[in-house]
């Protein structure tokens, strides 16, 4: 081989160029979600009266906010995977579902009598939906830090807390579908918990998986 072509082979190698972020994010969400969405099939699948709830507001209530949730967690996510991106403004737009969930809270503790309030809180399935919602979100939280190594995150594990808090907010829109328990009190208490479960053990994930 010639010098010349030799020097040509060597600069195409160095041309190519990993996959972008925001490819690998939508490959590894992509990934995640079809394997949640299996396990759910397989496993817990919708409620019987699915179509019949959509014209319920609790029920809508708590689907949509999981999904806004995913929505604002994934730019938070995409936004710490590259180093010297500001965060601020996409961590504090995340303050919008804990602030719509106390109003729909204050509106559930409105309109229900007292002496059902801790009914309503600690529902039918609580110790179920503290299993199902991790479950469902372990796929989407693997193939999150999967795609966060593509990246360079500086901070690891607050990438990891997030990767999680994507992943739960995942695995919380699925079951949200299958648990009879819609009431605000109840998504406020247990779904609350499952999920910052899932998005501590993405920051301790993090913090060993993301360091350079």
């Amino acid at each position: 081989m010639k010098t010349d072509d030799l020097i040509r082979a060597l600069a195409a190698d160095n041309a190519v160029r990993p996959m972008p972020l925001r490819g690998a994010f939508a490959a590894a969400m992509i990934t995640g979600v079809v394997i949640a969405f299996s396990l759910y099939l397989a496993i817990l699948g919708p409620r019987p009266n699915f179509l019949g709830l959509l014209t319920e507001p609790r029920f809508l209530f708590k689907v949509c906010l999981a999904f806004l949730l995913i929505a604002l967690s994934a730019n938070l996510v995409m936004r710490l995977g590259k180093p010297g991106a500001e965060i601020r403004r996409a961590t504090l737009l995340l303050a919008i579902v804990p602030v719509l969930l106390a109003a729909g809270n204050l509106a559930e503790l409105i309109s229900v009598p007292v002496g059902l309030w801790s009914q309503r809180l600690i529902g039918t399935n609580a110790l179920f939906c503290l299993k199902s919602i991790p479950f469902l979100g372990l796929a989407p939280l693997a193939a999150t830090l999967f795609c966060l190594r593509q990246g360079a995150p500086e901070h690891p594990a607050l990438a990891g807390a997030a990767a999680g808090l994507l992943a739960g907010a995942i695995g919380a829109a699925l079951y949200a579908t299958h648990c009879p328990d819609d009431s605000p009190l109840f998504v406020a208490a247990w779904y609350s918990l499952a999920i910052g479960f899932v998005a501590a053990l993405g920051a301790v994930a993090g913090s060993w998986l993301l360091r350079w």
